[in-house]
């Protein structure tokens, strides 16, 4: 069950691995980085002095160790961060480093299943390394995850932030961030070819309402599909096997003000995370 959540929650926060190789990040603060890392959280609080905290009436509380001088991060943006999630008893249950990674993305706006996430990022800027206090109603609450987290169980998020990465394109106001690409991949998707892909899609009031990693069914289209969403074949055009990416639709690309049954609200902005498993021609 851990192994199955790491798993899912990685497709969530960052792109997994496989033969591609991940675009470079900018290298962490060694000094705090290192405490960070460590096998068990520590408390270091007596280690590393607390510049400046806050707290919200939601009962998120961010300590910082140090103020980065990068940009404020706001709706929409692309962090790149090196974190770790502890509960009661300083056990780590989640982080990067649990996959190898340097770093993961976390797209601000999008996460509702964890909202003590969104009130913390959207207080900090690139460079910060910060301590997170975030009560269970505003983690996983009164469920928990089964073998990992118990219910009720408080969380304490480790993080810095690295960057707010630029997207790699832009069409429409179709935002596009490519993680990983393999260059032995050549076959674009465009109007002669098909392109299949798994994604994980979400509004900021509905969290992964399509996951189709968890159904084994992905996607399958075609710009001459008239039923899809306009933004996302834009965001989709030059897309190639094995590429994995994250991209934002704004909701006038989406279903505008109408929604979308039960599920998008009027005039909400739709977010992707998607693999690409194959472009064929047609």
């Amino acid at each position: 069950m851990k192994k199955m959540f790491l798993l899912l929650w990685s497709l969530v926060l960052l792109l997994a691995s496989c033969d591609t190789a991940i675009v470079d990040v900018p290298s962490v603060d060694k000094k705090i980085a290192l405490k960070m890392t460590d096998t068990l959280v520590r408390v270091i609080d007596s280690q590393v002095k607390v510049v400046d905290t806050i707290t919200f009436d939601n009962g998120v509380k961010v300590k910082w160790f140090k103020h980065g001088s990068g940009e404020k991060l706001n709706y929409g943006d692309c962090a790149m961060i090196d974190y770790k999630v502890a509960i009661k008893g300083n056990k780590i249950v989640d982080g990067n480093h649990l996959l190898n990674k340097a770093s993961v993305p976390f797209l601000l706006g999008f996460n509702m299943q964890t909202p003590g996430w969104e009130t913390a990022l959207k207080t900090l800027k690139v460079g910060d390394v910060a301590e997170v206090f975030i009560p269970a109603k505003m983690a996983r609450g009164t469920k928990g995850i089964k073998g990992l987290i118990p219910p009720n169980s408080d969380n304490i998020l480790r993080i810095q932030i690295l960057e707010n990465r630029k997207p790699t394109r832009e069409v429409d106001g179709n935002k596009v961030w490519v993680f990983e690409e393999n260059d032995r991949h050549n076959l674009a998707f465009n109007d002669s070819t098909n392109i299949e892909f798994h994604c994980m899609v979400s509004t900021p009031s509905n969290s992964m309402y399509i996951n189709t990693f968890r159904s084994n069914n992905p996607f399958k289209l075609s710009l001459k599909d008239g039923g899809a969403v306009p933004g996302l074949k834009k965001a989709l055009i030059n897309a190639k096997k094995s590429d994995r990416m994250f991209v934002y639709v704004p909701s006038l690309e989406a279903y505008g003000d109408k929604g979308y049954q039960d599920v998008v609200m009027a005039n909400e902005d739709l977010f992707y995370n998607i693999l690409v498993m194959d472009v064929v021609k047609e």
